[in-house]
């Protein structure tokens, strides 16, 4: 049963405080469920005669596809991101501090930019097939071609290079706190390195190559640029070609229905591999795997590998991106209309921020102020938006708008004779809205964080001396959550100018991003045109890679650092 906690009993105002803030984490967590009830409640109104088209051309194609990109980048992501982060994590080899901050980096480009200076780059006649051509002495294309990158290969590999960092970010703060005696206690068994690693090391480590896993499924489940790009026909790309394709609401909801068992079939196998994590961090005072000494080849392989999803996932397409976009501004300098969309995608972005860290902050410190389940139960469904694919979400929120759109219409009509047409369908609040609900998650997630390390007691001093629970968030809260709600902002302000997938759908007309503008030169195969707004997502991008380096560095450094000044234990 909720209860409210310590209230001033002076003051009536004070009272009803608690259940302002419960009233709003309330409606905020309704307003995250409502596109999910719009959307089942569509979908259940039938397709007509599209649904027998749908059943036998597009959802099996769907389904297929979709099903072998997730499987396929799931398998590449482990292999890359499990791989890297053992290497940097219990051996020392060259470049391998550098190498433990720029496996990170590939997270700055969007799936959709990397497709689309992947393409450019490999495509018959540019540069990387003409200087392997120049290379081998043949002259003509036609004597030498590499497969064609828009396939589901090309689609699995970009999305691999891109979306690893997931599984190795997850994977090698478990490597880091595993403890050095349960290797040691394997080779005194007689286990060499190899069968120390897989059967020790790794199974440890498998709750969060599950978590990296997963992540790694959904972002890839979600994307539809780059899927759209290289020719996949996933269920994204099908939902977003029979709503605006074939003007098809029903059978888009559909075909989101499916996709959402999708989602919550991973998030499930999630909760699942994570269900025994807490096994994992009982050697609380244990020594740490000490790093040890490769050489020679085995150096030189170690550095190779964790230079390859480097160089391909990051360097590469941003040096394409760079010289791509030096060219088009010496040729044509910035165009107005480029300035324009970059004032769009800011100023969508910084209020989408402002909104989403505002409802974050409610529901967290909701959670904190009003005891009982439902608090922390609103938090949890608050930020299921996240699991909720762009286009997914797009679908579901058109019918509450336009449903509030047509009833205020009719409203004015009647009592005053006056039209007021689309006021929120096709607006930038729709695509707020829509930011708000995704990123939730993201915001919920920092400042509860951040809540975790404020001392309760300090609430129970600021309320005894007088303040009410709003004075308490502003004067007390607020200075002391400075760190996490920047942090937060900094991640839903990236996030957002990324955003594709839900922008596409839900943008006003003749309205550009950079991140559609990016979509639509893509689309074209103008890609040099698309270049300068590519680039700067991508330089957007890296602030929060650097914030993330540094965060996911600074609590296990020293413990790092004093294992390394130990014998190596794993190298005897």
């Amino acid at each position: 049963m909720t209860d409210i906690t310590a209230p001033s009993p002076s003051s009536s105002f004070r009272l009803s405080l608690p259940g302002f803030w419960l009233t709003a984490s309330l409606v905020i967590t309704a307003l995250v469920l409502a596109p999910v009830i719009a959307l089942t409640v569509i979908a259940s109104h039938g397709s007509g005669d599209q649904w027998p088209h749908l059943i036998k051309y597009v959802l099996p194609v769907a389904v297929r596809d979709t099903a072998s990109l997730l499987l396929g980048v799931g398998a590449l992501a482990a292999v890359l991101g499990v791989g890297t982060a053992w290497l940097v994590t219990a051996h020392r080899f060259p470049g391998r501090n550098l190498f433990d901050w720029a496996l990170l980096l590939p997270l700055a480009i969007p799936t959709y930019i990397m497709a689309y200076a992947s393409v450019d780059l490999m495509h018959p006649l540019g540069p990387v097939q003409s200087a392997m051509r120049a290379v081998l002495g043949i002259a003509s294309p036609a004597d030498f071609r590499l497969p064609d990158i828009r396939s589901m290969w090309g689609a699995i590999l970009l999305f691999g290079l891109v979306l690893y960092p997931y599984v190795y970010l997850a994977t090698r703060a478990m490597f880091l706190m595993q403890s050095a005696c349960v290797i040691d206690v394997s080779r005194t068994l007689g286990a060499g390195r190899a069968a120390a690693f897989f059967r020790v090391a790794l199974p440890l480590a498998r709750p969060a190559i599950a978590v990296g896993v997963s992540l790694v499924m959904m972002e890839a489940l979600n994307d539809l640029g780059a899927s759209d790009i290289l020719g996949v026909r996933t269920l994204t790309v099908s939902i977003y070609s029979t709503w605006v394709n074939n003007s098809s609401l029903e059978g888009a909801a559909q075909i989101a229905i499916v996709m959402l068992f999708v989602v919550v079939a991973l998030v499930l196998i999630e909760r699942y591999a994570r269900r025994h994590q807490r096994f994992n961090t009982q050697a609380q005072r244990s020594r740490r795997i000490a790093p040890r000494e490769l050489t020679g080849l085995t150096a030189l392989g170690a550095s190779l590998f964790c230079l390859f999803p480097i160089c391909f996932g990051f360097l590469f397409p941003a040096l394409y991106l760079v010289r791509e976009a030096i060219e088009d501004i010496t040729y044509r300098g910035l165009s107005d209309q480029l300035l324009t969309q970059t004032w769009h995608t800011v100023s969508l972005a910084a209020v989408a921020t402002i909104v989403t860290v505002l409802l974050g902050l409610t529901l967290t410190y909701t959670a904190r102020l009003v005891r009982g389940p439902l608090p922390p139960a609103l938090v949890r469904l608050g930020s299921v938006g996240y699991a909720i694919p762009g286009t997914v979400l797009a679908v579901g929120l058109l019918v509450p708008l336009a449903a509030f759109d047509n009833a205020v219409d009719a409203g004015m009509r009647q009592w005053f004779g006056i039209s007021t047409g689309l006021l929120l369908s096709g607006s930038g609040f729709a695509l707020v809205y829509a930011y708000a609900v995704r990123f939730l998650a993201i915001s919920a997630g920092g400042v509860e964080a951040g809540f975790q390390k404020i001392s309760p007691s300090l609430d129970s001093a600021a309320r005894n001396l007088g303040e009410t629970s709003a004075g308490v968030v502003r004067r007390v809260h607020m200075p002391l959550l400075r760190p996490a709600l920047g942090a937060a902002a900094l991640l839903v302000f990236v996030d957002a100018m990324k955003e594709l997938s839900a922008t596409l759908l839900l943008r006003p007309f003749n309205f550009e991003t950079l991140a559609t503008h990016v979509y639509a030169e893509a689309s074209r195969g103008t890609y040099e045109d698309g270049s300068v707004a590519a680039l700067l997502i991508v330089l957007v991008g890296l602030l929060p890679v650097a914030l993330l380096a540094r965060a996911s560095r600074l609590p296990l450094a020293e413990g790092a650092r004093a294992a390394e000044k130990r014998p190596s234990s794993a190298d005897d």
